[in-house]
């Protein structure tokens, strides 16, 4: 049987692959080595170390959801935009349960500093811009953004909201609506 030769992008792949099927703690050199059929000292050619693959994960997610938030938000400006920015994070935390769980644990400076890194937050601030926040005011309100989605998807993954109503798919929609009144009558304290 051929196999394709071993590079950075197969191995991080790979890896990306198992956190989805298992979860990012599950992956190791030694687990994704196995899956790739190698032995684990075939890997230090093509990743550092178990923190160099993980934060290769965290890019490769970074990417990808960059991507989709971009294409998702194009064309649209405030609440239709918060809202297929919302749905691009929300379906790809479904899609991809593993890489998403990777943006959720603090990366590397060489994630942090990526391109990819940097395209994940175009669609954000033109979000942001089509609400006429200030520039000074963005990053908290890309907290704000980031707290919401990070706080209901995590929430939503293990459970929490399946206890009780209404379900979750009708609070998801009143919570974006909020957040847009909230974005909307954005003000700052010089404003007032």
């Amino acid at each position: 049987m051929h196999r394709a030769p071993l590079t950075p992008r197969s191995v991080i792949r790979a890896a990306a692959d198992l956190a989805d099927a298992h979860g990012l703690t599950e992956v190791t050199l030694s687990a994704v080595a196995r899956d790739l059929d190698v032995r684990t000292p075939s890997l230090y050619s093509h990743v550092r170390d178990l923190a160099a693959l993980r934060d290769g994960i965290t890019v490769l997610a970074l990417g990808e959801l960059g991507n989709r938030a971009s294409d998702a938000v194009a064309g649209r400006a405030g609440k239709d935009a918060l809202r297929a920015l919302c749905d691009a994070h929300r379906d790809y935390a479904r899609a991809h349960p593993g890489r998403w769980e990777s943006l959720q644990r603090r990366a590397g400076e060489a994630a942090v500093r990526s391109d990819e890194a940097a395209r994940s937050s175009r669609a954000p601030a033109a979000v942001l811009r089509g609400y006429g926040i200030p520039e000074s005011d963005r990053v908290h309100a890309i907290r704000l953004i980031g707290s919401f989605l990070n706080g209901f998807l995590h929430l939503e993954h293990i459970g929490s909201f399946a206890h009780s109503a209404p379900p979750a798919d009708e609070s998801w929609v009143l919570l974006i609506d909020r957040l847009d009144g909230l974005l909307a009558h954005w003000h700052t304290k010089d404003e007032t």
